[in-house]
């Protein structure tokens, strides 16, 4: 996927939020979406074109763009919404965790479901422990397990993230990479 289709659903979660309005509607940036700095290939273009998301691409790209937006509103700066205070960023961030996981679980993906809480989960526990680069590989790897499927490596990876082993880094890079290894 390129650049306009991550901007596509960065533009799409803008519109969603204006349409269902109340607080986050107020919260949603004044500049398009698609103005603002975009990456190539993010988690939701990564998790939107595995074989697993084949049959709802838009609805996938969409739905991984909402929690991860939800994620970076508790790390640093959201894309789309953009709070005047750190506290009402944190409860939008859950607002949009939410938004994310239940479009997920009407789609009746509960694999997906229980990917995303994991990436959710270790993200935030790589964040506390000022880990940023691997938060970002525990990002990465959930998105591939989103759009491919989980693997014998990635729950490795997991495992290794869960007790903060140092080599955790490498082993979700190795499982964002989709490249096979032997735990």
């Amino acid at each position: 996927m390129n650049a306009a289709a991550g901007a596509s659903a960065l533009q799409r979660l803008a519109d969603l939020l204006r349409e269902q309005g109340g607080l986050m509607a107020t919260l949603v940036a004044a500049d398009a979406p698609e103005d603002r700095a975009c990456p190539v290939q993010g988690p939701a273009q990564t998790a939107a074109s595995g074989p697993r998301a084949e049959r709802a691409r838009d609805e996938y790209e969409l739905l991984v763009e909402t929690i991860y937006e939800g994620y970076l509103l508790h790390y640093g700066a959201g894309r789309v919404i953009v709070p005047a205070e750190a506290d009402l960023g944190l409860l939008a961030g859950d607002r949009l965790y939410a938004l994310g996981l239940a479009r997920l679980v009407a789609l009746g993906d509960t694999e997906a479901v229980a990917e995303l809480a994991d990436t959710i989960t270790l993200s935030a526990l790589a964040q506390a422990a000022g880990e940023p680069a691997l938060a970002q590989a525990v990002w990465e790897a959930g998105a591939h397990a989103v759009g491919w499927g989980s693997s014998d490596a990635h729950a490795h990876a997991k495992r290794l993230a869960f007790t903060r082993d140092p080599e955790a880094i490498e082993a979700m890079r190795t499982s964002a990479a989709g490249v096979p290894a032997s735990p």
